[in-house]
């Protein structure tokens, strides 16, 4: 996992508060080391065997750690994809531990191997080898933000946004070069025809999005009374994908209800849905809809009730017959095989699907930044913000009044 330790430990295993069979467990249920009272007559020296849910990596990691741990292993929870659970949670986990500080070995698994794994403990005693080679230190790195300057009101202002960075694994061409070309020649052809917008335009490329979307959580973080400036964000996070599918988030939450791995998706989202959807519909195209589960740069605007959408090819998933039907390609392959992989190379592009969406792209960041009635009726955050406020004077007013 990211922020892992190094090291090379051979000890028993020991399980900690595992939940195996996973039958019918709802989920994000297991708190497997989530807590100190877990580690309780655990034996200093073993290797700690951890299921995924509750709480982050980070969490369960520094308890083993704390407890004696030499290594720990944290194996995937077991509850596949669903239409209204889109994480499917049996796969290989690649997860981040958050930051450094933990020391020991730590690496991610399937659900097969870690309910594999802890049958054999309750079975016997297990050893396990553990091996690690990794770097774990604080680095710098950086948001590239280009406000248009051909003018727009800055209280309304669109963030149009794609991250920078790819994992350690590979060159990231798919993930996320697609993205990041397609808004960045967006913003050059905006400059270079000289539009003049209704609401601003502001293009940003998110440093560290693969290691908890920490560029766009900071410029959030941030924002301070300027959050309510920023009208909408428009998120493009792989656009490429070899087996595409054209996806648009969900915003109105019609297709993925609310849930433990499905975000609400703030007023305004789901008329940003309607703009791509309605786009793709007048061309002839189909386009499926895909979860708000927080994967990628829209998660910080949302969580602070900006409106926001986008588009996305797919990655590790795989497609479905009817969208094999539907789109072409190959179906029960993922949609990009290449996905966090050092094959995601310049090779690895559909260029009919970056095509495709990179039209959407340019479809709605214009039609946003010119519309002139946007998204709602004065609905952005700024506007409903003032109207609470003068609610809430209005009924602070009546109550003075009745005393």
């Amino acid at each position: 996992m990211t922020y892992s330790g190094s090291g090379d430990v051979t000890a028993a295993l020991q399980a900690v508060d595992v939940v195996v069979p996973i039958g019918d467990t709802p989920p994000n249920t297991s708190t497997s080391g989530c807590e100190a009272a877990d580690f309780a007559g655990f034996t200093p020296g073993n290797v700690a065997l951890m299921q995924r849910g509750t709480c982050p990596f980070g969490v369960k990691a520094a308890n083993a750690q704390a407890a004696g741990a030499t290594a720990a292993i944290i194996f995937n929870e077991g509850q596949p994809a669903t239409p209204t659970q889109p994480d499917d949670r049996t796969v290989t986990l690649q997860g981040t531990l958050g930051e450094p500080g933990v020391a020991i070995p730590v690496v991610g698994t399937s659900y097969a191997v870690g309910a594999e794994l802890t049958e054999q403990t309750r079975a016997g005693a297990v050893t396990v080898h553990v091996s690690t080679a990794t770097i774990s230190e604080t680095r710098t790195t950086r948001n590239v933000i280009g406000d248009y300057k051909g003018g727009g009101d800055k209280t309304q202002t669109i963030v149009v946004g794609s991250h920078l960075d790819s994992v350690t694994e590979g060159p990231g061409i798919n993930d996320n070069g697609s993205g990041t070309a397609t808004d960045l020649e967006t913003a050059i052809q905006v400059a270079k025809l000289g539009l003049k917008p209704k609401r601003a335009l502001r293009f940003a490329f998110w440093g560290a999005e693969e290691v908890g979307l920490l560029g766009s959580q900071h410029y959030v973080d941030t924002l301070g009374d300027a959050v309510g400036d920023i009208y909408a964000n428009l998120n493009f996070d792989m656009l490429a994908s070899p087996n595409y599918v054209r996806f648009v988030y969900d915003g109105d939450n019609s297709s993925f209800p609310v849930g433990p791995n499905v975000a609400a998706g703030p007023a305004g989202s789901g008329q940003i849905e309607k703009l791509f959807t309605d786009y793709f519909a007048g061309q002839g195209l189909a386009t499926d809809p895909t979860a708000f589960d927080g994967r990628s740069d829209y998660g910080p605007f949302i969580g602070v009730g900006i409106p926001a959408g986008g588009l996305f090819s797919g990655a590790e998933g795989k497609k479905t017959a009817a969208q094999a039907a539907t789109y072409g390609g190959v179906a029960d392959q993922p949609y990009d095989a290449c996905y966090h992989q050092a094959c995601d190379t310049i090779t690895n592009l559909n260029t009919k699907a970056i095509n495709e969406l990179g039209d959407g792209v340019v479809h709605a960041a214009w039609t946003l930044a010119k519309s002139k009635s946007g998204l709602f009726e004065d609905q952005s955050l700024r506007a409903r913000k003032a109207k609470a406020k003068a609610l809430n004077g209005r009924t602070l007013a009546g109550d003075q009044a009745m005393r």
